[in-house]
């Protein structure tokens, strides 16, 4: 699990088929653990290099690369990078799983203030997860939903994430990563089959 808090910025070093190579420049990250890569939870499979112990290999699956931006990635490219969540912490976000919905595209970048609103359009069939003041992951950045749109959504970023995460790299027409909030797709399947109670919230470990 994570929480939409991105913690750095990790940069493309090679990629083939199923294995990425990234650098990551956070510490504590071992064998077999998940990271959000673009919101994306991939799995450490090798160290490749181990005299450079900041380039971490991550399987791919072919899941992935058919409803991800993960397929996109080139060397160079620069990725939000989050560690899995540990019990301990604080969730200082909202509940990221790191499983996509859809790949959305930035339809306009304007000012407002001291931050950016990202305007997003998504397909027609996720924008009943989108709720206005609700929360979104975009390319594994957490984000509160400003307006939804017939089309998408409008979200603002504050400058500390701006420059902190990809953000500061995006232009319009550019495709991201969405990860729609878990809890308000459990609340619409539950409304579909019966009420939504604090007991079935609790049962499904949001409580």
């Amino acid at each position: 699990m994570f929480t939409g808090i991105v913690e750095s910025i990790g940069s493309v070093v090679k990629h083939v088929k199923g294995a990425l190579d990234l650098t990551v420049g956070l510490p504590d990250i071992n064998l077999g653990d998940s990271v959000s890569v673009n919101g994306v939870c991939l799995t450490v499979s090798s160290v490749p290099d181990r005299s450079k112990k900041a380039i971490l290999r991550f399987d791919v699956s072919e899941e992935s690369y058919s409803r991800t931006t993960i397929a996109a990635l080139k060397k160079g490219d620069m990725v939000n990078i989050e560690r899995a969540v540990k019990p301990s912490s604080r969730l200082g976000g909202h509940i990221v799983t790191g499983h996509i919905d859809c790949t959305g595209v930035i339809s306009s970048i304007h000012t407002a203030g001291n931050s950016k609103i990202f305007g997003i359009s998504c397909p027609k069939n996720y924008l009943r997860y989108i709720v206005e003041k609700g929360s979104v992951a975009v390319d594994g950045v957490g984000l509160t939903i400003m307006k939804k749109e017939v089309l998408g959504f409008s979200a603002a970023v504050i400058p500390h994430t701006y420059a902190n995460t990809n953000f500061h790299l995006k232009k319009k027409g550019m495709r991201v990563n969405i990860e729609t909030d878990i809890i308000g797709k459990y609340v619409l399947n539950e409304k579909s089959v019966g009420a939504v109670t604090l007991s079935t919230l609790e049962k499904a470990g949001f409580l």
